[in-house]
């Protein structure tokens, strides 16, 4: 061989050698540091508590920088309210917060006394849809939308402009249930798949997500019923750190004993995809909620709209969630 090109070659191992290799929505695992991964979240917090504890962890992972945080579902407006106390409680008032369109209640506003104290709350928030919209466009190919709500904000964003919503970097869904519904852990009695929440409560939006062209990772029911016990709970809630002690009084508002981290997964996977490995499948969302795999006939597949993660490691996500909350 050529010197000249030899030195070309080796040049270009080495190169390929040092460079990250880009992973869709799943920076964090190249074996050179990135640079932050921008997202915006979209969440129903205040309902139930596991999306404080997937905000929680996005504020406690060095590896995203938040662009935003929007609310959907129910009474945004005051969900927004809870968002700007929580944000503000634990140092991070500059994080951006919009409200979705109001919606009709639907559920437990368990955390609302939170919210409804009034400290922090700023006077009025931007349109969580044409807030993401923004964002996008300032953004664009760089942003990882975090949905741990019902869709309606997503649905909205996509009908007033898809051609800026497919410039997203990705999505990644708490949302939908595969091969496990509500209460089946991998062990014990099997439940069937069922409509799971997210999905239910916006079926239209949903369907508009599975077909937007974005690359899009879901996080079903079958990886995320995690379960936080109660020796978990007493190691976390006796840290007495801002964020352990605004989750802490978020978990006796939400007034129930052992919580589900179904949200929390979303983070975990984008920072440490291998704690949910995804499959390629096509998912088709019916009238009635349910996400059906549908891989189309042998002789004309359907081409996969999504990566599913349909397993985890309960012991690895909490070897991964506890020490990042509890740190100081």
């Amino acid at each position: 061989m050529h010197m000249t090109k030899f030195i070309a070659v080796l040049i270009s191992i080495v190169v390929c050698a040092v460079l990250p290799v880009p992973l869709v929505c799943s920076p964090q695992s190249s074996p050179v540091p990135a640079l932050p991964e921008k997202v915006v979240i979209d969440t129903d917090i205040g309902d139930d508590i596991d999306d404080a504890f997937a905000v929680a962890l996005a504020l406690r992972s060095p590896e995203l920088q938040i662009l935003g945080i929007t609310t959907t579902f129910g009474d945004t407006t005051t969900r927004g309210k809870l968002l700007d106390r929580f944000l503000a409680e634990v140092g991070r008032p500059d994080i951006p917060v919009g409200a979705g369109v109001p919606t009709p209640p639907k559920s437990n506003f368990s955390q609302r006394r939170y919210a409804e104290s009034g400290r922090f709350a700023k006077p009025s928030h931007p349109d969580a849809a044409a807030f993401l919209l923004d964002q996008i466009r300032r953004n664009p190919g760089q942003i990882t939308l975090i949905a741990i709500g019902p869709l309606i904000n997503i649905g909205a964003a996509i009908d007033q402009d898809p051609a800026t919503f497919r410039k997203l970097k990705c999505v990644i869904l708490m949302g939908g249930s595969i091969k496990r519904g509500y209460g089946d852990l991998g062990f014990g009695t099997s439940h069937p798949p069922e409509p799971e929440w997210n999905i239910l409560n916006d079926i239209p939006s949903a369907q508009k997500l599975f077909a937007a062209g974005v690359p899009l990772f879901v996080m079903p029911l079958d990886a995320t019923q995690l379960k936080l016990d109660e020796v978990k709970r007493a190691f976390l809630f006796s840290q007495g750190t801002p964020i352990t002690d605004a989750l802490t009084l978020l978990y006796h508002q939400w007034g129930q004993e052992t919580p589900t981290l179904f949200d929390p997964m979303t983070i975990a996977f984008l920072v440490n995809p291998a704690l949910c490995p995804t499959q390629p499948m096509h998912i088709r969302v019916d009238e009635k909620g349910f996400t059906r795999p549908d891989p189309g006939p042998p002789n004309a597949p359907n081409p996969s709209n999504a990566q599913v993660c349909l397993d985890s490691n309960p012991d690895a996500f909490f070897r991964f969630l506890l020490p990042r909350l509890a740190a100081h």
